[in-house]
């Protein structure tokens, strides 16, 4: 039985806001990553339950890369859209960006991948649907979704694997 089919653009979330005050600021007077960590988490749930028409719980962080810092006074701009969907599982990628909100200048400080999986009640995996590539961007972001969920698996394996051999323990 096929699965049904979505776009990118039926589940994705651009633009959010967050402004920076003082309370989101760390001992370094930039940004706490850990908020900016909850928020992309809460937007690419969002995007995942969208997708998904089902609830959904986080599986994995597959990346978070602090690519620059944000400071008091910036505003942070969330977008997230699913890169690829398997059977019951997504890959959601975020981005975000500090905009100086008195000149507009934005820059990139935060690329995240995250793996979601929908369950229906009583927590089982459900499959969700398939998602369909449009643009040059959604097609690249697709492939690139299948070679990281590649190395996942590859590294679990390689994992419990060192595990036998270490332990005794298979």
């Amino acid at each position: 039985m096929s699965r049904p089919q979505k776009s990118v653009a039926a589940s994705s979330v651009a633009d959010q806001v967050h402004k920076v005050f003082p309370n989101d600021i760390n001992s370094h007077q930039t940004v706490f990553g850990g908020a900016i960590m909850a928020h992309i988490d809460r937007m690419a749930l969002v995007v995942a339950e969208r997708h998904a028409g089902q609830t959904c719980v986080t599986a994995s962080v597959d990346a978070l890369h602090f690519l620059a810092p944000a400071k008091q006074g910036h505003t942070l701009v969330f977008s997230a859209a699913v890169n690829r969907s398997w059977n019951s599982s997504m890959e959601i990628g975020a981005r975000v960006e500090a905009e100086d909100s008195h000149t507009g200048e934005r820059q990139h400080i935060v690329s995240a991948y995250l793996t979601f999986i929908a369950v229906d009640e009583n927590g089982k995996a459900v499959a969700v649907p398939e998602l369909i590539p449009e643009t040059d961007s959604e097609k690249l972001r697709w492939g690139e979704a299948q070679l990281r969920r590649e190395q996942r698996l590859r590294q679990a394996e390689e994992l419990k694997r060192y595990r036998c051999e270490t332990t005794g323990s298979c």
